[in-house]
């Protein structure tokens, strides 16, 4: 029997006012209780804080009069949810850092995983001092040396869900933790050592131009240096145990919005830089280097690639499987595909690049003044032929974008083109309020495209499993559902690279989506096989241009075969 799981909130607070408040509220509207803990602030802080104590509004503040540090707070807030009788405690640093948008995929990762610390993996914008990041560099190589393994990729971000079981053995054993900035990577290593999993999940942070920040330059800096000593003396001393207890793997997300993007912001820049001066075949020899380096470090990428390449070469009759240079060739096609991106949507690219295919039903769809649903797939460069359309066409897109997993690239590209970010709508999913916005689009005579080859963030099992490559894999019915609502013609859309130039093909998939009352999931089920039987002919047609990274044919729970 299932052990029940009930999480809690901790919310560590030292002069934090500001932006308490909100995280609290973004928490409980999660049906979370909360435990507040004041670290001795000060006023206005200890006022606000104060007035947010409210139990049978499932908020607890708790304060300490004297300050106690970070981890002093969140220890208390442990004490707290073990004495509540909770299982797990999410950890939120009350600076407005983090995006409290990632908390149900925080918790859900958790409920999967009871036994494993669940912590965000920062996806940084540009408002990351540069001395931090370098710092956090510093602390990740330290903490792979202390824990022999590459598995926690990030140790200090306050973002995260504790089984609290393991938190409990780890506090009665009496091992010395840091209380300050140096508690969230000292108590992931030892928990670490002691055989807790670690499962990690991309998240946003920002820093807010208004942030006060608790951490001091110098005194914070010798605290870390002094913990990393200490662990790794203690590691050292302590190596047998470590090696016997070391914890069990847990697979990452499976879902493709689970990928952390693995670029930094200045290596896409460096990218940026070398297209500029070299052009693309000399960038991509400059690069390849780098592409080697996440080749070998992805493990979850390099096992997707070696899937489909391996389903796909079985479909053209091959009759071979996959090697290390197919799979490095697939990541270096990848590149390209982000460079010649690059190029489109800075100027470097010019219409003539995008070839018309067969595209009679493009043509059919510009002439009707009302819009269109267009469904694409991460297959080939459809942003490219986005890239170099003339303004007018362009503005006519809506396109439907979950990009949070590449908040880098794509910051890269609206950094020098702004139009890269006109008319793309954030979603994680379209809910009725979005569809009732999106048919006022198409009745406008805007185009929305939206990708067929991906599962919604948040699908609820919304998926028809069809025949794809040989076997069953999971396709939204989130396209069909939503050209149904807009009751406009849809297309399919795929623009794949041949030689120097793209292809571009389009044809139509239905004047009108049908979902008739008795037959619904049948019908789903229809439209999507008639996407993927196409999807799979142009994915066969060049498999390495075959952007899906993830398992494409796990299924989501409670799906079946359609």
């Amino acid at each position: 029997m299932t052990a029940p799981f009930r999480p809690c909130a901790i919310v560590p607070s030292h002069n934090h006012w500001r932006a308490v408040g909100a995280a609290v509220a973004g928490l409980r509207a999660q049906g979370l209780p909360v435990f507040v803990i004041d670290d001795g602030s000060g006023e206005p802080a200890r006022a606000a804080l104060a007035a947010l104590h409210d139990p049978a509004g499932g908020v607890t503040v708790r304060r300490l009069e004297l300050n106690q540090g970070k981890g002093g707070a969140v220890m208390e807030g442990f004490r707290m949810a073990l004495a509540g009788g909770f299982t797990h405690a999410a950890q939120v640093d009350a600076d407005g850092q983090h995006d409290p948008d990632a908390v149900p995929g925080l918790l859900d990762l958790a409920r999967r995983n009871p036994d494993a610390l669940v912590t965000g993996v920062p996806v940084y914008d540009a408002t990351i001092p540069r001395g931090r990041a370098i710092g956090r560099w510093v602390t990740h190589v330290w903490v792979w040396v202390e824990t022999l393994s590459l598995r926690i990729r990030d140790s200090m971000c306050g973002f995260r869900v504790y089984p609290l079981a393991a938190v409990e053995r780890l506090l009665a054993s009496g091992e010395r933790i840091g209380r300050r900035m140096d508690f969230d990577t000292e108590v992931m290593v030892r928990l670490f050592w002691r055989g807790t999993p670690v499962a990690e999940l991309p998240v946003r942070v920002t820093y807010p131009p208004d942030n006060t920040s608790n951490f001091d330059l110098l005194r914070d800096n010798v605290r870390i240096s002094l913990m990393h000593t200490r662990l790794v003396v203690s590691m050292l001393l302590r190596l047998p145990g470590i090696l016997r207890n070391r914890p069990r793997r847990v697979g990452r997300s499976s879902h493709w919005a689970g990928l952390a993007e693995r670029g930094m912001g200045w290596g896409l820049r460096f990218c940026a830089a070398a297209y500029r001066l070299l052009g693309r075949r000399a960038c991509l020899a400059v690069i390849a280097p780098v592409i080697l380096y996440f080749y070998l470090t992805g493990a979850e990428q390099r096992r997707a690639s070696a899937a489909f390449l391996t389903r796909a070469f079985a479909a053209r009759g091959e009759g071979r499987r996959p090697t290390w240079r197919d799979g490095f060739r697939h990541f270096l096609s990848f590149a390209g595909r982000a460079l010649d991106s690059f190029a489109g949507w800075t100027g470097r690219l010019g219409p003539e690049v995008v070839v018309p295919g067969e595209t009679d039903a493009l043509r059919e769809a510009a002439g009707r003044e009302r819009g269109a649903l267009f469904i694409v797939a991460h297959l080939g460069n459809v942003d490219l032929s986005r890239a170099v359309l003339d303004a007018a066409t362009r503005r006519r897109l809506l396109v439907l974008v979950h990009t949070r997993h590449a908040e880098n690239y794509n910051r890269l590209l609206r950094d020098w083109n702004p139009e890269a970010a006109v008319n793309t709508l954030q979603v994680t999913e379209v809910g009725p309020e979005t569809a009732i916005a999106l048919k006022e689009r198409v009745e406008q005579g805007q185009w929305v495209v939206i990708a067929g080859d991906r599962v919604p963030v948040q699908s609820r099992g919304r998926v028809s499993l069809v025949p794809f490559l040989g076997e069953p894999a999971p396709f939204s019915q989130g396209p069909y559902i939503l050209a149904a609502l807009l009751d406009c013609p849809v297309y399919l859309l795929f623009c794949r690279r041949e030689g120097d130039r793209h292809r571009l093909d389009a044809e139509k998939l239905a004047e009108r989506v049908v979902l008739p009352r008795g037959k619904r999931e049948e019908a789903l089920a229809g439209y999507a096989a008639a996407f993927a039987g196409r999807l799979e002919h142009h994915a066969l047609a060049d498999p390495y241009q075959w952007f899906n990274f993830f398992d494409f044919w796990a299924r989501p729970e409670g799906s079946k075969a359609s």
